[in-house]
């Protein structure tokens, strides 16, 4: 599969129906907004439906403000059989200027899915680059700490 289809990239701007009690883009805006980013990715690159399987490590830098152009890239960073784990990053800033900062990132796991609704195989993705190599070390190291992570929420679920 061509390697242009790993990554997809969102943009539009920030929009005042988006506005938290303080002024800015409340959080539950910007992760739906991460969940639509990754999707799209997913079923971009397994040509299927894909459910997110997990979210992680979800962390909000700055506040984005009503107004700024918001963009959300998505990678694809590792595949398994089934799914795929995307690198999210939120950027956003004044239109009028080109410089953006990062606001969020966070890693995310679909799985593609037939129309029954079971798991279906999806590409196998190569990384190329040596960032690409070094997001997918940090995709496994993910998957590492998820497995602690899930064994000390079993009491919880």
């Amino acid at each position: 599969m061509d390697s242009i289809y790993h990554t997809i990239t969102l943009r539009f701007l920030a929009e005042p129906s988006d506005v938290n009690f303080g002024g800015k883009v409340h959080g539950g805006s910007v992760m739906k907004w991460i969940d639509q980013a990754g999707y799209t990715c997913a079923a971009n690159w397994s040509g299927q439906y894909a459910v997110t399987v997990y979210v992680g490590g979800i962390r909000f830098f700055k506040p984005i403000a009503i107004g700024d152009l918001v963009e959300i890239n998505a990678s694809i960073i590792y595949t398994g059989n089934t799914s795929m784990h995307i690198s999210i990053d939120v950027f956003a800033g004044n239109p009028r200027q080109q410089q953006k900062q990062k606001t969020t990132h966070c890693v995310m796991v679909f799985a593609a899915v037939d129309d029954q609704g079971k798991t279906v195989a999806v590409p196998k993705w190569t990384p190329r680059t040596e960032n690409e190599i070094k997001m997918e070390t940090y995709a496994k190291k993910l998957m590492d700490l998820r497995k602690d992570i899930d064994e000390e929420m079993k009491p919880y679920m």
